[in-house]
C-alpha cells in the first residue's frame, strides 16, 4: 500500500472503528458531562446578573433618617447639594407600618428622605452634620454580594475546566481502548506504509463525532431543564419574570462543539504519540 492511500477510502472504514467504538458508553458518559457543563455555564451567567443587579441597585437612592420632629425641609436643603432629595411622607410611613404595629396615630416616627448621591464624600459629610441623620447606605453589603457572586462564577469557570479536563482523560481512555482492539490492523496498514496522520484522523473523526452527538444530547436535556428553573427562579431573583437572555444560549451551542474539539484533538495527539513508538 502507498503512503497516502488510506486517504482513498474515505467512504469505507478500513480500521473497523464503527466496530471497535459500537458502544453507548462514549457518548452516554460526554453527554453526562455536558449536562454537568450547561448547568456550570449557566450558573457562571446567573451569577454575571446578579452581580450586575446588585452593582445597580448600590448606584440607588439610598436613605436618610432623622429624629422625630426633625426639620425635613432644612435637611433636604443641607444635603440637596450633594444629592437629589425626595422626602418619604408621613402617611406613607404610617401606611407602611399599619401591617406590624396597626393604626397608632400618637406613635413618634422618624423623619425618612430617599437621596440618590451625586457627590458621595459631600453627601456622608452633610449628613454627619445634622443631628441624630444617619445614611442608610448598602454599598459595603452590596460590595460584599458582589464579591460572592463574583466567587461563584470563578467557581463555575473552573468547574468547566476540569469537566473538560475528565472528558479529554475519558477520550484518551477511549482512543487506547480502540488501539488495544484493533492493534493488529493499525500495526499492518502503518508497515504497508499508511500517514500516521491518516490513521490518526481516522480515529479523531470517529471519536469526533460521537463526542459531538453525546454532547448534544447532554446540552439539549440541560437546556429544556435550566428554562423550566429560570422560570421559576429568575422572578424570585431579579424580581422580574423570565427572559431568553437569561440563559446563555451562545456558550450552550458551543459546548457540542466544544466536545467535539476536545474528542477529536485528544484522540488525534494520543493516538499519535502511540504511533510515534512503533518500528
Amino acid at each position: 500500500m502507498a503512503r497516502g492511500a488510506l486517504r482513498g477510502l474515505r467512504g469505507r472504514d478500513p480500521l473497523g472503528l464503527r466496530r471497535a467504538f459500537a458502544d453507548r458508553l462514549l457518548p452516554a458518559l460526554v453527554a453526562a458531562m455536558a449536562l454537568l457543563a450547561a448547568l456550570a455555564l449557566a450558573g457562571a451567567h446567573g451569577a454575571g446578573q446578579l452581580a450586575q443587579r446588585w452593582q445597580a441597585g448600590a448606584a440607588g437612592p439610598a436613605l436618610v433618617t432623622l429624629p422625630a420632629g426633625a426639620d425635613l425641609a432644612a435637611a433636604s436643603a443641607a444635603l440637596s447639594p450633594h444629592a437629589e432629595v425626595a422626602p418619604v411622607p408621613e402617611a406613607r410611613m404610617r401606611e407602611l407600618l399599619a401591617p406590624w404595629v396597626g393604626e397608632v396615630p400618637g406613635l413618634p416616627l422618624p423623619r425618612i428622605l430617599e437621596v440618590t448621591p451625586t457627590d458621595r464624600a459631600g453627601l456622608e459629610a452633610a449628613v454627619s452634620a445634622l443631628p441624630g441623620a444617619r445614611l442608610e447606605g448598602r454599598g459595603e453589603s452590596v460590595a460584599q454580594a458582589v464579591t460572592l457572586a463574583a466567587g461563584l462564577r470563578a467557581l463555575s469557570l473552573l468547574l468547566l475546566l476540569v469537566i473538560a479536563a475528565v472528558a479529554a482523560a475519558l477520550v484518551a481512555v477511549a482512543t487506547r481502548a480502540g488501539i488495544a482492539a484493533r492493534r493488529e490492523t493499525i500495526v499492518i496498514l502503518h508497515e504497508l506504509g499508511a500517514r500516521d496522520s491518516d490513521i490518526a484522523g481516522r480515529f479523531a473523526t470517529r471519536l469526533a463525532v460521537l463526542c459531538l452527538g453525546g454532547a448534544a444530547a447532554g446540552t439539549a436535556a440541560a437546556a429544556l431543564a435550566l428554562w423550566f428553573l429560570a422560570g421559576a427562579a429568575v422572578p424570585v431573583a431579579l424580581s422580574r419574570p423570565a427572559a431568553w437572555d437569561d440563559l446563555p444560549w451562545t456558550g450552550l451551542a458551543a459546548l457540542p462543539l466544544a466536545a467535539a474539539a476536545i474528542g477529536w484533538l485528544t484522540a488525534r495527539l494520543t493516538l499519535r504519540a502511540w504511533l510515534r513508538r512503533l518500528p
